[in-house]
């Protein structure tokens, strides 16, 4: 049985702690947990998790980020893995960038931060189906 994975990507490491602590007080062992702190970073990690044969279930992006946008990443994610579930985190994007991944990522949801952690359990729960 393969691997069930979250990917986190986030140039703030706090941010990334913060989701970490969240996801493994909620699921525990239910899933993997990855974590970067750029898209390039990320994109190592894919490929790893793709070597490994592990199932990659969802990635919850940063928009702003130094180098590539959150939007432009989970474009290119959605090109090479269109069934990853795709999720942006933002305080900054505009609905342009939102749109654009929505329409081009095909993105689930974009939360707001600050968010809640109920918004994020439950647009995990939903997006997986459990």
């Amino acid at each position: 049985m393969s691997k069930k994975t979250i990917l986190c990507v986030d140039d703030e490491k706090s941010i990334l702690d913060a989701i970490k602590g969240q996801l493994k007080q909620k699921y525990g062992n239910e899933y993997s947990y990855e974590f970067a702190e750029n898209a390039d970073e990320a994109w190592e990690i894919i490929n790893e998790l793709e070597e490994d044969n592990c199932d990659l279930l969802i990635i919850v992006s940063d928009w702003l980020m130094p180098g590539v946008k959150g939007d432009e990443f989970l474009v290119k994610v959605h090109k090479k893995f269109p069934q990853v579930v795709k999720v942006m985190l933002t305080g900054q994007a505009n609905p342009e960038n939102i749109e654009n991944a929505k329409v081009n990522a095909n993105l689930y949801k974009c939360l707001n931060k600050p968010w809640s952690q109920e918004e994020l359990f439950e647009t995990i729960e939903y997006s997986l189906g459990v």
